[in-house]
């Protein structure tokens, strides 16, 4: 016979644990609980701890039932419970949301975020518009899903080609050496990307004091009294010599060729030999 006194302990050892348990670890403490009583075990379990008699009867089950694959044993719940996914509930939201990140290849050129960064919040807000309502993180999930991932921009688009370019070409260095042969100046001329001068943000880490970086200004204005820098390089073939001329007053600068370039010292004014090719 089971006293009141077994009970009570019974009801004091799952308030204790109550707060660490899961459904699955709660039924099978119960049905350990009521196989430990005997007869009538069940019935005084749930009375102590309010739990129905199912969920009591499902764990005295599970420990009857070593035949039950392991996987399935170790489920909180049934297979197939819980919440259905977003994709299951809303069967266009995969669409949906693929057709705003790519939309010149998903027929919609005229996407209202087709301009505009596509962060997860934003599309979890431009779908919620649509009627698809989701979270920015479960957007970031979905994504994944669809192997999406933030990447940067890569130069790789240059025009189309000109059909006599490789003519154009072959042309030009066949006149680059008959004019060397001559003994003729052969020059190469280059401008390189104007970069502003001040102390602006650049791209890139270097070594500073813990919390003390280098400050730069904020937005990216011309400085009007410094200006741009403008590199314009000059190499001569023959002479297998450089020039750097760096400008920030006229673009292009005009650019006098150095003394190396003449006949002159190859260290001449700053003037850099090119290292021969192996």
């Amino acid at each position: 016979m089971i006293t009141s006194t077994q009970e009570q302990a019974i009801k004091a050892k799952y308030e204790a644990l109550k707060p660490e348990l899961d459904e699955r670890a709660r039924r099978l403490w119960a049905a350990t609980e009521a196989l430990s009583l005997g007869h009538g075990g069940m019935a005084t379990v749930a009375r102590a701890t309010g739990l129905a008699a199912s969920p009591v009867r499902l764990g005295n089950q599970a420990w009857t039932s070593p035949s039950t694959p392991l996987d399935v044993r170790r489920r909180i719940r049934h297979q197939g419970a819980g919440r259905k996914p977003l994709t299951a509930q809303d069967q266009q939201l995969l669409q949906a949301l693929d057709a705003l990140v790519e939309p010149t290849t998903r027929g919609d050129p005229m996407s209202p975020l087709r301009w505009t960064c596509k962060s997860t919040r934003r599309l979890a807000t431009e779908l919620g518009r649509q009627g698809h309502h989701v979270s920015h993180s479960t957007v970031g999930q979905l994504l994944k899903a669809l192997n999406y991932s933030l990447q940067g921009t890569r130069k790789t688009e240059e025009g189309t080609s000109h059909p006599d370019r490789n003519a154009q070409f072959e042309y030009i260095n066949a006149r680059v050496k008959d004019f060397q042969q001559r003994g003729q100046p052969v020059v190469s001329v280059d401008t390189k990307k104007k970069e502003l001068v001040g102390d602006f943000a650049n791209g890139g880490r270097e070594y500073q004091p813990q919390g003390a970086p280098e400050r730069v200004r904020v937005h990216d204005f011309v400085d009007k009294r410094l200006g741009k820098a403008i590199p314009y390089g000059v190499y001569d073939m023959t002479q297998n010599c450089g020039w750097v001329s760096v400008g920030v007053d006229h673009d292009p600068a005009a650019h006098a060729l150095p003394p190396c370039c003449s006949g002159g010292s190859a260290w001449a004014a700053g003037c850099i030999p090119r290292p021969s090719k192996s």
